[in-house]
């Protein structure tokens, strides 16, 4: 009797350059070869010094751009967005809805592109948002607009970070985020996919950011995979920095611990599953 294949899938670690602390959790975890994926902040001043490193991934992982619009100073001048150089928080983004400056916001999402290609010398491979900003229809609207105009069609993929509701259902966690981040995103797979834009199929990671166990909960991540899944996560070391800008902390460095320990591998094999970079699971047929 033959043994089924492992279930593909991709993982990538959000905010890498976010700080430094972050990005050397990023690249211990990507040197482990437990990421296929990393994608990056360009508003955070370290940018341009932590690509170096970074570089030496580029054959190995997809590397893309992590859309900001909702923490710490945006690249340009936001008067109405972000009044006194600080982004709003996501909460206030969702609740103005199509009150937002839609042309400031388009041209920062211009900015941020153009920063990644700047320091990288190429496009980034994927466009995802922090907080999933690039979900809302209003924005991804705008994000459309500036790949469309830099010619990025089929050359970029995009996060979708809906999922279906029975495989929300079936991993059990978190299931009110998950949910309502499902509703925010609806319908982008088939509006991204009319631009030309391929996107992954099945999304998971999703986390309150809490003291649980994270073998537990990627345990759960890895149910009820889509045929092109992708996992979210957050790995990176705490540091000054990082204390000041985000609360999300501690559990970064529980990430990057099991993420980089033989546990993961383990439960990937119990689990009948297997790492892989979402743009050749895109390629295939």
């Amino acid at each position: 009797m033959s043994v089924p294949k492992p279930v593909a899938f991709a993982l990538c670690a959000d905010d890498y350059a976010m700080t430094p602390g972050v990005s050397a959790g990023i690249l211990e975890a990507l040197d482990a070869g437990a990421l296929t994926a990393t994608s990056v902040m360009t508003t955070a001043p370290g940018w341009p010094e932590s690509a170096a490193a970074l570089a030496a991934y580029r054959d190995r992982a997809d590397i893309g751009l992590h859309l900001n619009l909702t923490l710490g100073a945006p690249l340009g001048p936001m008067p109405r967005f972000a009044p006194g150089g600080v982004f709003p928080t996501v909460g206030v983004l969702l609740r103005a809805g199509r009150a937002l400056p839609l042309a400031e916001i388009e041209a920062e999402i211009g900015r941020q592109i153009d920063a990644f290609v700047s320091v990288w010398g190429a496009p980034p491979d994927h466009v995802d948002g922090h907080q999933h900003v690039q979900a809302p229809r209003v924005i991804r609207a705008l994000i459309l607009r500036q790949l469309d105009q830099r010619g990025l069609a089929g050359r970029v993929w995009l996060r979708d970070s809906a999922d279906r509701p029975w495989r929300i259902l079936a991993r059990g966690t978190p299931l009110r985020k998950a949910l309502g981040v499902a509703w925010i995103a609806r319908g982008f797979a088939a509006e991204t996919g009319q631009h030309g834009y391929a996107v992954n199929d099945g999304f998971s990671g999703l986390s309150s950011f809490g003291p649980d166990d994270y073998a537990t909960l990627f345990a759960r991540y890895i149910k009820a995979m889509g045929p092109r899944h992708l996992v979210m996560c957050h790995p990176g070391r705490v540091d000054d920095a990082l204390r000041r800008l985000d609360p999300v902390t501690d559990s970064r460095e529980r990430e990057l611990a099991f993420l980089t320990a033989p546990r993961f591998s383990r439960l990937l094999r119990e689990n009948g599953a297997r790492l892989e970079r979402l743009s050749r699971l895109l390629a295939r047929p």
